[in-house]
């Protein structure tokens, strides 16, 4: 037996535990050249929180943790119609790497998946990460069928850009705006039909599932819920945003803080979910509900800003490129499971 065999095969493979945390932040150290214990806690958190949405593996040999996989469910962001997988961070110890711990990770993290009725699973890289390409090639990943689009929040399109839209900085936690105390643009907000963004509250929920529902022509109750309560229990991570006019509930905009995965260097916030009310139409709800979210994650101290459309979407691509999104350096991967 090679001495690379002997190396796999002492690989042990389990799940990941809180009592990993100080080995999974030391592994990533190492790869990422920064410490990020804040996020990696946080990950970790997230998933003894919400078990049945994380799926998170440790590789084992003699020396203790050698590498980890974590990964989250989709469950309906970027309009899917089916759960998946997003393989979001993974890394091996230098000294045991060479010995197809990576491919052993991704086959537990396929195995978890199948039981739990996903079979795709997705993730991100850099186009000049050519250690990640490879590997993502090695265990039978190919490009998704998507874009990815981002931007700086410095250099994102202006609000003034579109005549209909005032949004003036807000003073409460999240820098919201309060449009229901007496301020100076009260009457030309109302001549313009200027829609009221704020955030997204509990008894948001019937009428945005309403408008998810029109949009989508499916019920996704359970999945905004989930994510409406995430946004209610940790809104550092999730800034979730609601528009009215008219005394109804006409748009939302839901978007989580990704705060390192696979080798960011700063802060990013991904938009997931938006969805208008096809009657208000080309009424600049969206560009209003984007421009508070600009501003909601600037207080965050969000450096940048993306989102997954599909290459077919020439609609919505149109739109966020219009709010400064711009095709990203990161590239989208997909890779299809077979049944068990």
């Amino acid at each position: 037996m090679t001495t690379t065999a002997v190396a796999e095969q002492a690989l042990t493979i389990r799940p990941l535990t809180r009592e990993d945390l100080a080995a999974v932040v030391a592994i990533d150290a190492a790869i990422e050249g920064r410490w990020r214990r804040n996020y990696v806690e946080r990950r970790l958190a997230a998933a003894l929180r919400e078990p049945a949405l994380h799926a998170q593996f440790a590789a084992c040999d003699g020396k203790g943790l050698a590498g980890y996989a974590l990964a989250r469910v989709l469950e309906g962001e970027f309009g899917r119609t089916e759960p998946g997988l997003r393989l979001e961070m993974m890394g091996m110890r230098a000294d045991a790497r060479g010995h197809h711990g990576g491919a052993r990770l991704f086959q537990a993290l396929s195995d978890w998946a199948r039981r739990h009725g996903i079979r795709d699973v997705r993730t991100s890289a850099s186009w000049r990460d050519a250690e990640m390409l490879r590997w993502l090639d090695s265990v039978g990943f190919r490009l998704a069928p998507k874009f990815i689009l981002d931007t700086a929040l410095d250099e994102a399109a202006p609000p003034a850009a579109d005549a209909a839209l005032t949004v003036p900085a807000g003073h409460g936690p999240g820098n919201e705006v309060n449009f229901g105390a007496n301020q100076a643009n009260d009457n030309e907000r109302l001549a313009l039909e200027q829609p009221e963004v704020r955030p997204m509250r509990p008894e948001d929920l019937r009428e945005i599932v309403r408008i998810d529902h029109a949009i989508t022509g499916r019920d996704r109750s359970d999945y905004i819920g989930a994510r409406l309560a995430e946004a209610m229990g940790d809104s550092p991570i999730r800034v979730s945003l609601a528009a009215r006019l008219d005394g109804a509930i006409i748009g939302f905009v839901m978007a989580r803080a990704d705060l390192g995965d696979f080798g960011r260097t700063e802060p990013v916030a991904v938009v997931d979910t938006i969805g208008i009310d096809p009657e208000y139409e080309h009424r600049n709800v969206g560009r209003a509900l984007m421009a508070q979210l600009f501003a909601n994650l600037g207080a965050l101290q969000v450096e940048r800003v993306e989102t997954v459309v599909a290459s077919t979407d020439a609609a919505l691509l149109g739109f966020f490129q219009r709010t400064g999104l711009q095709p990203s350096q990161r590239l989208a991967f997909a890779r299809r499971l077979d049944r068990a």
